[in-house]
């Protein structure tokens, strides 16, 4: 897909039983936020630093946000997958129960302080291709993207060790905390989990609430090699 149309965010929906093809013409609609965004962008999020007052330095160290700078931006370029979410507002949770599976590209602009996102996800069997931009905060830490005429914010939390990262919300206070994961291959280890798992425990949510997607019920593979395909054509043509 055309990059430079980024300030579109555009949502197709592509039928698995269905074969890419020169003439394959995708339907494109509008899907409801919730399901649209497997990076499950936190409502009205400012910062997680008000809830960390009263919680031990180790959850406060893997909480806050760093400065994000050009390098953090090309560490996070190329493909991640959805890996799993837990949140405490159950409407959230019950759009993360809907994406089976999800992966999704980002392409960095040092000089916008933006990433351009191309995201696959698998709904109900279908593939859900969305392509769309995301806002740089760089000293404090934080991503948002515009949904529905509204401006969702996320804390950007990078493993110390890992191919991983997490995005974490809290708005109208502990009430709805949440964090999501993702990682660069879509099955991840123990230790890498665990990073995941000790945020969770910070913010009191149960581990039993965790949401987990099954690569296995990948639907995308056929829509993301034709747009391949399609951007290899366009490079070899410039």
């Amino acid at each position: 897909m055309d990059a430079e149309k980024e300030s579109e965010s555009r949502t197709a929906i592509f039928h698995s039983d269905q074969q890419p093809g020169a003439g394959h013409q995708l339907a494109w609609l509008q899907v409801s936020p919730g399901l649209s965004m497997a990076l499950l962008w936190a409502l009205a999020v400012l910062s997680l630093l008000p809830l960390l007052d009263a919680q031990s330095p180790e959850c406060a160290n893997l909480m806050t946000a760093a400065p994000i700078s050009n390098a953090t931006m090309d560490w996070l370029s190329g493909k991640w997958f959805y890996i799993g979410s837990a949140f405490r507002n159950a409407e959230y949770n019950e759009s993360a129960r809907a994406i089976q599976a999800a992966f999704f590209y980002f392409e960095p602009r040092h000089a916008e302080d933006k990433l351009i996102v191309r995201e696959y996800q698998t709904i109900a069997d279908k593939c859900v291709y969305n392509c769309s931009y995301i806002n740089i905060y760089r000293q404090n830490g934080t991503l948002s993207k515009f949904e529905t005429d509204r401006e969702h914010f996320a804390d950007l939390l990078l493993s110390n060790h890992f191919r991983t990262f997490m995005l974490a919300a809290s708005w109208n206070g502990t009430k709805n905390v949440g964090v999501s994961f993702y990682a660069d291959k879509p099955e991840v280890t123990q230790e890498q989990k665990k990073e995941f798992l000790d945020v969770i425990k910070c913010i009191g949510i149960q581990e039993s609430e965790i949401i987990y997607t099954d690569e296995k019920k990948d639907a995308c593979g056929p829509l993301q090699k034709q747009h391949e395909e399609e951007r290899k054509k366009e490079t070899e043509g410039s």
